[in-house]
């Protein structure tokens, strides 16, 4: 309110200030009468002068009046000078009217008028630039200067800039409002470095778990090995020596069982060593993403795997893998094969069948044709509900049948991730059981 009332003030200032001048230019310019006698003596001076012979002419020029000799009434120059609405009077030197001798005063009288009214205009424009020229600068500083402050500090904000203060502003109205927006920036830096310090504190500690978690893996790697020396040495014994209450055949049977299971154990701690490696390797470059290093590869050693895995649950590998290379990054795909078949043991808790099949005349991404190698892979449990099916993929997105159990809703994401990083696909649906289907390129 109070910058109205002084804007409001401002301009019934200006408004007064014209009207006086209005006023006092007006009041300099009064009507003024003609002066008959002054010019009954001035026709009188130049009737004694026309007598003694001075030209017509020099007459005129002189005493800046009109002479015209005539006796007729109806003369044009007569008829011009009245038109004009001059001063007439009867021209008649040693008292013989020859004509009319005309003053053209009321011309003068208009030109004056004109230059008066044209001056008072002027000075009205002049008093109103300069008022509003001044309103003009106090609008700006009160109101346009503080906005545009305020707009370029957003825009630092929005780049990041949340070290210079905004500049606070004498005007009441927005001086409030800076002093918000102040505060706020203020926030935001304290919340940006409260962040920075928790991320900060976060890698320090994946990294920590990460390198604590390589030292039992290590250790467990180093018994695998020592348990596998130690084994081969007693099945060359047993071969050697066939004796106690078992047949030879059985005890190296149970040797040759448990170097598998040492197999299995030492292949999954070099895994998990991997895993671990990558998650040291995007904590320290600050990488949101694992690098998938695709190569050629045959699907024997991924065959191995899978038939090597029934531990975990009855997976069952139904066919042999084509014998051609595939593009793949071996590791990742033995990730993706560990998260699907997780996945069904913990909501299917039934059998799992592996099924390896090839696609002739493929389309491929630049138009071409290929074959393509897909693994599928189903279970026999109820499936997931159609709702759910479209989702399943995304990110942290957990299916209604998982509320009960641990996890991240990261699985089938980070699997269609690795598909995709390895130029294959991933399709899932239900049919009799959850099916997933990973296709990989034949090189």
């Amino acid at each position: 309110m109070k910058y109205y009332l002084r804007m409001s003030s401002i301009f019934c200032i200006v408004m007064l200030v014209a009207l006086f001048a209005f006023y006092s230019t007006s009041k300099k310019y009064k009507y003024e009468k003609r002066d008959i006698t002054y010019y009954n003596d001035l026709v009188f001076t130049i009737e004694e002068e026309y007598a003694k012979g001075v030209s017509e002419e020099s007459l005129e020029e002189k005493y800046d009046c009109e002479i015209v000799i005539s006796k007729e009434i109806h003369n044009p120059e007569l008829a011009n000078i009245y038109g004009n609405n001059s001063f007439v009077l009867d021209f008649a030197p040693n008292g013989e009217y020859i004509g009319k001798i005309a003053w053209a005063d009321s011309f003068e009288l208009f030109h004056n008028t004109k230059r008066a009214m044209f001056n008072a205009a002027l000075i009205l424009w002049v008093i109103i630039f300069i008022a509003g020229f001044c309103v003009f600068v106090t609008f700006y500083f009160s109101f346009i200067k503080p906005v545009e402050n305020i707009k370029h500090f957003s825009e630092q904000i929005s780049k990041g800039n949340l070290d210079d203060p905004i500049p606070m502003s004498r005007n009441a109205l927005f001086s409030t409002f800076m002093e918000g927006f102040d505060l706020m920036r203020l926030r935001l830096k304290e919340a940006r470095q409260k962040e920075i310090d928790s991320e900060k504190a976060r890698k320090e500690l994946v990294t920590q778990l990460s390198h604590d978690i390589k030292t039992p893996i290590s250790i467990i790697r180093a018994n695998c090995e020592l348990l596998e020396l130690k084994i081969k040495r007693r099945e060359d014994y047993v071969n050697q020596e066939a004796g106690g209450l078992r047949s030879k055949d059985e005890e190296i049977e149970e040797y040759e069982d448990i170097l598998e299971k040492i197999g299995v154990i030492s292949k999954k701690a070099q895994t998990v060593t991997d895993i671990v490696n990558n998650v040291i390797h995007a904590t320290l470059e600050e990488l949101e993403s694992i690098d998938v290093n695709v190569d050629t590869e045959t699907l024997e050693d991924i065959d191995h795997y899978l038939r090597n895995i029934k531990d975990s649950g009855n997976v069952t590998v139904k066919n042999e893998p084509p014998k051609y290379l595939v593009y793949m990054d071996k590791l990742r795909l033995e990730q993706v094969i560990d998260n699907i078949i997780g996945n069904s043991l913990k909501y299917a808790g039934t059998d799992i069948e592996v099924n390896y099949s090839e696609i002739n005349d493929a389309f491929m991404a630049d138009g071409s044709k290929g074959t393509l190698v897909k693994i599928t892979i189903r279970d026999f449990g109820p499936g997931v509900e159609e709702e759910d099916m479209t989702l399943l993929s995304e990110k942290y997105y957990r299916g209604k049948n998982a509320k009960e159990s641990d996890g991240y809703g990261l699985g089938l994401y980070l699997v269609k991730w690795y598909m995709d990083k390895m130029g294959g696909a991933l399709d899932y649906y239900n049919d009799g059981g959850f099916v997933v289907e990973l296709t990989l390129k034949k090189v």
